[in-house]
């Protein structure tokens, strides 16, 4: 029954505010980064920043305390995110479906896949779908996976990704959707 209810308030929501896919042409954007120092090995095509790091990739921002940036041999990017001491790793970025809506999350490490286009946030992590300033969605628990192209979350109550009884509870606040009545 709780699952039947579950999706219900699910398919509801996906029904009164169809999908916004992330910023189509972020995928196509350069990705430029500033931090206060760098190492890479050429061989191994690892990049590491630390001390203040901002990635940015089109309409996405990501910020953290150290980024990790591997690269394929096909040239497709991935990054780990780590917060800087006492604080969280964050990232913000433009969705398709509007002029002002945005997806923004935070936890304690962020791992970015540039050829699947998933963030996965691990411990303590939090994404907020916004409309300008105003959270439309949000969910937060140990462990959340976004896939941007599908505009598709799985949120679990342990950082490994996996769901444990036990091991606390995740948290979704669903906003209701009102239609605008033409006037």
């Amino acid at each position: 029954m709780k699952r039947f209810l579950l999706l219900s308030v699910w398919m509801l929501c996906v029904g009164v505010n169809p999908p916004a896919h992330a910023e189509k042409a972020d995928s196509e954007q350069p990705t430029k980064v500033e931090a206060d120092r760098m190492a890479y090995d050429d061989v191994k095509q690892i990049n590491t920043f630390s001390g203040n790091v901002v990635l940015t990739r089109g309409t996405m921002i990501m910020k953290a305390g150290k980024l990790v940036v591997t690269q394929d041999p096909a040239g497709y990017q991935y990054a780990t995110l780590l917060a800087p001491a006492g604080g969280v790793a964050t990232f913000r970025q433009k969705r398709d479906g509007g002029p002002n809506l945005w997806v923004e999350g935070q936890a304690e490490r962020i791992e970015y896949d540039g050829k699947a286009e998933v963030v996965k946030l691990f411990s303590n992590a939090k994404i907020r779908r916004l409309e300008g300033n105003k959270p439309t969605d949000e969910v937060e628990g140990e462990f959340i996976s976004y896939d941007s192209r599908a505009e598709f979350f799985t949120v679990n109550n342990a950082p490994a990704g996996n769901a444990k009884n036990g091991s606390g509870r995740i948290r979704a606040v669903i906003q209701p959707r009102t239609e605008s009545k033409g006037q």
